[in-house]
């Protein structure tokens, strides 16, 4: 089993097409790894008999030599707030326990249409809305690394599943950061593509999307592949209409890359994020890189974050809430209650504040190919952590949670930009460290292959 599930997406893909490993294999080995360490309470439901099935027609394949797509018989999982025909999805909470979609998402269907297989769906807080996967539904997911520190969210579940094994490849969604933070706090990569470049006609108003689904793998090259089945136009989507640039070659080096490097955003970084971020930059300087600190005050931005998400927030579950009210989660409930209260006015605002932020990415983007930064400000929080309540970084209190430890992630949600997280680092306590790296509109590619390269220099 250790030795199945510790192999990495493009070596199991291509060790299943070669015949050196069943399908049946890899995921009989990914559900015992589910099983022994149900502990971590990463699935909301195991599709066991459904995948091994699959496992079992994919092996059957194999042997005909038919064609086999780039994903053929390898394991994956699916946040529990995307849709997948004929298995539950409860949005991770009471009201959808037991609801089961007709039709797969758009990013499923591509995935399943590459030959990978599904084994269940991973944890979420209710509705995606904190940043601590635990709901009265399943209760609290656990930090691989440590439990006593969180696993981040809204991903958790997916990001806990990746770093323990149950499958090489995850599908994350993420509204504020939700697959970047918790790829952050267990170690692993996590992408937001371009809005539009991967599909996602789940969310009520399309053309103010800010929510999508995306790829969460344990390397870059893992990530790239999940990625290129995910990505390409579908008329559905307002942004997704254009056929999307094809990647390039891989670069030798970063000579002549212009980096942007964002070591703060208007609130405390923890010393230890700040050494790990400072010494990748280092790492890309050696290697060609043009690295140039920038300023940007993206923390000023939480209140408008915050307006949009609460407003959704109130508009999906509100029409639910006192019949459920009891069920649900008290910080549901009372981000509901708060949205609410913001009028029109507020919500056009937020809108404004979106679109400004946008100006001020494109302005550096002008000047420079990449931004880097820390994906979070601190290493993963302790899971006690309040999500309502005030941060501590480096010992101080430094404010609200959004402000204060992810100022790094929610802006790119709102401004459309590609960006992804990946391991940078350990903490003295040997806790994850992220470095996020964004993107120009429709460079996925181009940031996809700058991790990569980063990934090399930070391994030696």
């Amino acid at each position: 089993m250790d030795e199945l599930t510790s192999l990495d997406a493009v070596t199991l893909a291509a060790a299943i097409r070669r015949g050196q490993v069943s399908p049946v294999e890899a995921v009989s080995a990914a559900l015992a790894r589910i099983a022994a360490r149900a502990d971590l309470n990463a699935f909301i439901t195991v599709t066991a008999e459904q995948a091994l099935a699959a496992a079992r027609e994919a092996e059957a394949a194999v042997r005909r030599g038919d064609a086999l797509g780039p994903l053929h018989g390898v394991p994956y999982s699916v946040k529990d707030l995307t849709l997948t025909a004929g298995v539950r999805t409860t949005m991770g909470s009471a009201i959808f326990e037991d609801f089961v979609p007709r039709e797969d998402a758009v990013a499923v269907a591509r995935v399943k249409g590459a030959g990978a297989i599904l084994i269940g769906k991973t944890t979420t807080p209710e509705f995606g809305h904190k940043q601590s996967t635990d709901a009265p539904l399943f209760g609290r997911t656990l930090n691989p690394v440590d439990p006593r520190y969180t696993c981040g969210a809204s991903s958790g579940g997916a990001a806990v599943a990746v770093a323990a094994g149950m499958g090489p490849l995850a599908l994350g969604t993420d509204g504020g950061g939700s697959i970047r933070i918790p790829a952050s706090c267990c170690g692993i990569v996590g992408m937001k593509a371009t809005l539009g470049a991967i599909p996602n006609l789940q969310p009520a108003d399309l053309f103010g999307a800010n929510s999508y689904v995306g790829p969460m793998a344990r390397n870059v090259a893992d990530t790239a592949l999940l990625y290129g089945v995910l990505q390409g136009a579908d008329r559905r989507d307002p942004y997704g209409q254009l056929p999307l640039p094809a990647r390039g070659p891989a670069r030798a080096t970063l000579a002549g890359l212009r980096v942007a490097y964002l070591p703060a955003c208007g609130n405390p970084v923890d010393p230890e994020v700040r050494a790990a971020t400072d010494a990748a930059l280092r790492l890309m300087e050696e290697d060609g890189a043009r690295v140039e600190p920038v300023s940007l005050d993206f923390a000023s931005l939480e209140r408008h974050f915050l307006v949009i998400l609460e407003s959704v927030t109130a508009s999906r579950v509100g029409p639910r809430l006192e019949a459920f009210r009891e069920r649900l989660d008290p910080s549901l409930v009372a981000t509901v209650e708060r949205g609410r209260g913001h009028g029109a006015a507020a919500l056009l605002d937020a809108i404004a504040a979106r679109t400004q932020a946008f100006n001020a990415l494109q302005a550096v983007f002008e000047r420079h190919d990449v931004l880097a930064s820390p994906t979070v400000s601190a290493p993963p929080l302790p899971v006690t952590q309040d999500p309502n309540g005030i941060v501590e970084i480096a010992g101080k209190p430094a404010g609200t949670i959004r402000g204060a430890w992810y100022p790094y992630t929610y802006p790119m949600n709102l401004t459309g930009h590609p960006a992804l997280s990946m391991p940078c680092g350990r903490s003295a306590g040997g806790l994850p460290i992220g470095l996020q790296l964004c993107g120009r509109w429709h460079e996925d590619w181009r940031l996809l292959d700058v991790a990569a390269r980063v990934e090399r220099l930070l391994a030696g």
